[in-house]
């Protein structure tokens, strides 16, 4: 197998499903999107053998600007975890598994936040996935930018299943 081609999968959310458009509760109220930024509940199976550890995150690769916005990266989810619970991204990360580290997303503090495209920018992609790694934990820690998880996670991902949101704001 090639550096990208990871067997994959399922993520599934009572949430929001596939390609659906996010609810309020998943939208941003700080960034004035009318939302709650509430983390959507998630549940996975099937990783692969080896699993150690996974990380969790949402990017929105359609963000104007420099390549994309990270709205959420967790790592450090112990191996036996195969849920997370609808507002475990809030800052604090009291819902979080224990040891589970929420990184600095791109709105600059420690959890998550909602969707929020610009108007009239057409529809967003907000593309949560969940990395099974082959290290834990994953030496990273709160200080570590997403983009440097990203490094770190193209060495060590066994595989990931992802959920896609989407939202438009006219």
């Amino acid at each position: 197998m090639t550096r990208h081609d990871f067997p994959v999968f399922p993520v599934r959310s009572e949430s929001f499903a596939e390609g659906q458009t996010l609810p309020p509760a998943q939208r941003s109220g700080k960034m004035r999107a009318g939302g709650q930024d509430e983390s959507p509940q998630l549940s996975w199976s099937g990783a692969p053998a080896g699993t150690k550890g996974y990380a969790v995150t949402m990017f929105d690769p359609d963000a104007p600007g420099r390549g994309g916005f990270w709205h959420w990266a967790v790592v450090d989810v112990p191996a036996g975890v195969t849920s997370l619970p609808a507002g475990a991204g809030a800052e604090g990360g009291r819902l979080l598994p224990p040891g589970a580290i929420q990184l600095r997303n791109d709105g600059g503090f420690h959890g998550y936040l909602g969707a929020a495209p610009p108007p009239g920018h057409g529809p967003h992609r907000y593309v949560i996935t969940v990395h099974a790694l082959d290290i834990a934990p994953s030496g990273l820690d709160e200080h570590t930018a997403p983009g440097s998880l990203e490094v770190k996670l193209s060495r060590h991902t066994l595989g990931r299943g992802t959920l896609t949101g989407i939202l438009e704001r006219h």
